[in-house]
C-alpha cells in the first residue's frame, strides 16, 4: 500500500475502501473537498481510482484462477500416483 493507515484515517477513508488503491481515493476525496460545488472537476482523479480498482480486480481474479488450476493439477497428480501405486 502506498498510503499509510494514519493518512487514510486523516483523510476519513471508509474502512471498506482501504485497499491497494486507497492512495488514489485520498486524492479524489481531497479534490472533492477542495472543489466542492464543482464535482466534475475531479474526473481525471476518479478515472485513476477506477482504473486502479479494475486492475486490482483483474489481478485478484487471475490469482484465483491460477490457484484453482494448481489445485486441480495436484488432484490429477495425486490420483495418477494412487493409480500407479495400486497396480
Amino acid at each position: 500500500m502506498v498510503a499509510s493507515a494514519s493518512q487514510l484515517a486523516q483523510a476519513r477513508v471508509p474502512l471498506e475502501q482501504r485497499d491497494f488503491c486507497a492512495h488514489h481515493l485520498v486524492r479524489l476525496l481531497r479534490c472533492h473537498r477542495d472543489n466542492f460545488p464543482v464535482p466534475w472537476g475531479c474526473h481525471h482523479l476518479r478515472h485513476h481510482w477506477e482504473s486502479c480498482q479494475h486492475e486490482d480486480y483483474v489481478m485478484r481474479m487471475k490469482e484465483f484462477e491460477r490457484e484453482r488450476r494448481l489445485r486441480q493439477r495436484q488432484k490429477r497428480l495425486r490420483k495418477r500416483q494412487e493409480a500407479t501405486e495400486a497396480t
